[in-house]
């Protein structure tokens, strides 16, 4: 009966207000599209970036924009960060971190071209044997990676 009575106030609640209220209501939350890229010599490309904790080395990635596809996002991303194009790309997995409230889709490539970094965010781009990653690349980052490539 309860229910039913604020379904019905609720419903006659202009639109802007029911936004408003279903926002508040709702636990909010970032998307970020990621990828393990593998070159033809089974090289996976890490990312030194400026603004990533730690070393600065991690997989290639970033935010998915408003109404953006997964797959479009970490296309656009890879184009403006080093200028490079994929020609393979599958989802791996998809995972949650609860702080801060983040779900991230992880994908499995194959790169076509050179990556060469662009702008500020990344310092340098560099393909790494699986066996020879980064002293400084953190656990997350290695665990990361090891679960894509076992998946395939």
């Amino acid at each position: 009966m309860l229910k039913d009575f604020l379904a019905a106030i609720f419903r006659r609640t202009p639109a802007s207000m029911r936004r408003f209220l279903s926002r508040f209501s709702q636990p909010r939350f970032t998307v970020t599209a990621g990828a393990v890229i593998t070159d033809d010599q089974d090289r996976v490309l890490l990312l030194e970036h400026v603004f990533r904790a730690g070393s600065g080395w991690g997989i290639p990635g970033g935010f998915i924009a408003t109404a953006e596809q997964p797959e479009a996002a970490l296309r656009r991303e890879l184009r403006e960060e080093v200028g490079l194009e994929l020609e393979r790309i599958e989802i791996a997995f998809v995972r949650t971190l609860r702080r801060p409230k983040h779900i991230e889709i992880v994908f499995r490539c194959r790169a076509q071209g050179e990556a060469r970094p662009r702008g500020l965010e990344v310092k340098s781009a560099a393909w790494f044997p699986l066996e020879a990653l980064p002293e400084t690349l953190s656990e997350d980052q290695r665990q990361l990676i090891n679960r894509t490539l076992v998946v395939s």
